[in-house]
């Protein structure tokens, strides 16, 4: 069983605490999002009165996760303690950070629950953190949490840490899914997790309307390659992040098609927001793991094969573009001479 050496002070924060806030990044996923239900769950089954944040709306297609109504954009002024779920970067938490919210987290005690390999913790107000990068979600990571100090882990809870594992591993299919995952997930089906039902939720939720399917096209059609062939890069403009990111994220709506396109090794979809601000969302194949340094180079992060980063500077998106395929040029050819 995973050990952490935070996982004492972590406890004693909660213990002495009545209510508490769950926070999520402002990119929720599918991994931050049942993170924080788990966590819920888990406060919930120690008497104490957990609730939910994230600076945005919580997309439509995690909305087949029951509980996600119960996120809430706004902090109650009365509570003891902070707990982030899937992030140690200040970066992804711009909504807190711009509100007044901010003062009132900054006050408290402040926990951090991650699993983003090589992101050092930057967010100034954190009390104890604790970032497993060997775990593929941060589920996993509640997961021995829970198994370390004796936590409650209900059906429900488990249910949560089981879609947290199968969205961060697509479906346990990524390299990054360790043997441990597995056990985990063998564990909670024999305690009465069913995987199936799980899946029909997702997929329920998940199916693309018919403007989606025909703007899943467009994006195929104007998907660039570089470095011969082995980068696929497509650029998302400020009208289509509004009109179409409601209804479907159009970054795993194309990377998938991306990397199954031939000799395509990594799979980058830039949005470019009227503002200026530019995000990246970094997706690798097989045995190309260069999407955590590629982000690191941005300021971002994430795991060797899904990362990403957003840019703030005013920099121009065509020197960011730019500086993004010949960084990728050049740590792809950096491996390929490393296999030789």
């Amino acid at each position: 069983m995973t050990k952490y050496k935070q996982a004492i002070k972590i406890n004693k924060i909660i213990s002495t605490a009545s209510k508490i806030v769950i926070i999520q990044a402002d990119n929720p996923d599918g991994d931050s999002l049942a993170s924080a239900l788990a966590m819920e769950q888990i406060i919930g089954d120690m008497g104490k009165e957990p609730y939910l944040y994230c600076g945005v709306d919580m997309p439509d297609y995690l909305k087949h996760l029951s509980g996600w109504d119960r996120v809430s954009k706004e902090i109650p002024p009365q509570f003891d303690i902070a707990i982030i779920v899937d992030t140690s970067a200040i970066t992804l938490l711009e909504h807190l950070e711009s509100s007044l919210y901010r003062s009132w987290v900054a006050s408290r005690p402040v926990v951090v629950i991650d699993h983003h390999l090589g992101v050092k913790c930057d967010i100034p107000y954190v009390t104890v953190a604790v970032n497993d990068g060997f775990a593929v979600a941060t589920g996993e990571v509640i997961y021995h949490l829970a198994q370390q100090l004796n936590w409650k882990l209900n059906l429900q809870a488990k249910t949560f840490v089981a879609s947290s594992i199968l969205s961060d591993s697509l479906g346990l299919t990524s390299e990054d899914t360790s043997s441990t995952a597995y056990r985990i997930m063998a564990d909670i089906i024999d305690d009465g997790v069913d995987r199936p039902a799980l899946d029909e939720a997702r997929r329920a939720l998940t199916k693309m309307p018919q403007t989606i399917y025909h703007y899943k096209a467009k994006l195929i059609d104007r998907t660039e390659f570089f470095v011969d062939g082995m980068l696929a890069l497509v650029t998302i403009p400020h009208n289509e992040i509004m009109l179409y990111s409601p209804l479907y994220n159009p970054a795993p709506l194309i990377q998938n098609d991306m990397l199954q396109t031939e000799n395509v090794r990594v799979a980058i979809v830039l949005k470019h927001y009227k503002d200026g601000r530019v995000t990246g969302s970094i997706r690798c194949g097989y045995n190309t793991k260069i999407a955590s340094e590629l982000a690191d180079h941005f300021g971002g992060g994430g795991h060797s094969y899904a990362s990403g980063f957003k840019i703030t500077s005013g920099k121009s998106f065509s020197d960011i573009k730019s500086e993004c395929i010949n960084l990728s040029e050049k740590l792809l050819n950096k491996q390929n001479n490393e296999a030789i």
